[in-house]
């Protein structure tokens, strides 16, 4: 079976593509767990970098994201959001199987279910990290897509209808074995409830704490964005309401805890809250959230889709029994919290 990326055959190439002769000796790590693109560690005497390619055996349209990925990166590289710099492109998919690119490796810290001890230990340093990590999504939100060369980088007409038809597409592929009519009664509500857009900017798709790395001597500077894949132009509110769904309070009712089903650090004593990120927000761009309610909702409907996916590929026997441990019980309450916002907003 072939690899998904051979050193053998990428240091070579590095060591062509930047002219130095000590990437051609490299070895690749594996980094993260590889649900989406796949992202190497490569390290060599000329330095270290990332790697990142389609799974194994995507078709054309993830070919197609990964160049996506690089282009928003490439074109945010003199903004206020902080990216890492692309080294090399490679379109030709004859190198390693697939499209891919070689990007800067950003030092730091990715906060994720537990921050490493000693790291962030103050709550005023958990507080900026939050406020930081708001105002960078602000800042993305503000940038002109004209001025960095991505006009085109998107549909932002008919954005919202586009995505809600796109995962209720996705719940009925899986509506046979998974069949919930809670989830398909939100699915029609939120049709119903479609709000206007404001004007379109670049959007992330997936902006959470755990796609971001933190300075290791200071908590409250973002070094990086990660995780462009789902990157492009459209309703930037459809950030900031899937922002909420992952973003936990440490004082949470019991219908905003029982879906919180992933891990996150932002319990922790000195985060900011979500009203308080949602100020952060308007304040730096002065928009209109009263119909965040509507996103938030929208949010949990796409986190629980791909929940009802893992489980009935998990019943199917296509992946591994221990990829659901524990989704069973997250799925209903995320349903159950998306009707809930819808009716009483973020309480």
């Amino acid at each position: 079976m072939r690899r998904a990326a051979d050193p053998a055959v990428v240091g070579p190439w590095l060591a062509r593509e930047l002219g130095v002769a000590g990437w051609r000796d490299c070895t690749l790590r594996p980094v993260g767990h590889g649900r989406s693109n796949l992202t190497f560690r490569v390290d060599s005497p000329a330095g270290s970098a990332v790697l990142r390619r389609p799974p194994m055996g995507a078709v054309a349209a993830t070919a197609h994201d990964m160049g996506r990925e690089q282009r928003v990166i490439s074109a945010l590289a003199d903004t206020a959001v902080p990216v890492p710099a692309v080294l090399a492109t490679c379109p030709d998919e004859d190198v390693i199987g697939a499209p891919f690119y070689v990007m800067e490796l950003v030092e730091g810290v990715v906060p994720t279910g537990e921050l490493p001890a000693g790291w962030a230990g103050k709550e005023a340093e958990r507080r900026r990290m939050g406020e930081t990590f708001v105002d960078g999504l602000a800042a993305l939100h503000s940038i002109d897509p004209a001025a960095v060369g991505l006009s085109d980088f998107g549909r932002p007409e008919g954005f919202l209808a586009r995505q809600v038809r796109r995962w209720r597409c996705q719940w009925e592929t899986w509506r046979a074995a998974e069949d919930r009519p809670e989830l398909t009664g939100l699915a029609d509500a939120l049709d119903e409830a479609l709000p206007p857009s404001p004007a379109a900017t670049i959007v992330h798709g997936d902006y959470r704490l755990d796609n971001a790395v933190f300075a290791v001597d200071d908590p409250g500077r973002m070094l990086a964005v990660l995780d462009w894949e789902m990157s492009t132009l459209g309703d930037p509110l459809a950030d900031l309401g899937l922002l909420m769904v992952y973003w936990y309070q440490r004082e949470e009712t019991p219908l905003w805890r029982a879906a919180q089903h992933l891990p996150s650090p932002t319990r922790l004593p000195g985060f900011p809250s979500r009203a308080e990120m949602v100020q952060g927000y308007t304040t730096r761009t002065g928009a209109d959230v009263e119909a965040l309610p509507w996103y938030t909702a929208f949010g949990t409907f796409k986190l629980a889709v791909v929940l009802a996916g893992i489980l009935s590929r998990v019943r199917a026997g296509a992946v591994p029994a221990e990829m659901g441990r524990g989704l069973e019980d997250a799925l209903d309450p995320l349903v159950a919290l998306g009707h809930h916002v819808l009716r009483r907003g973020l309480r």
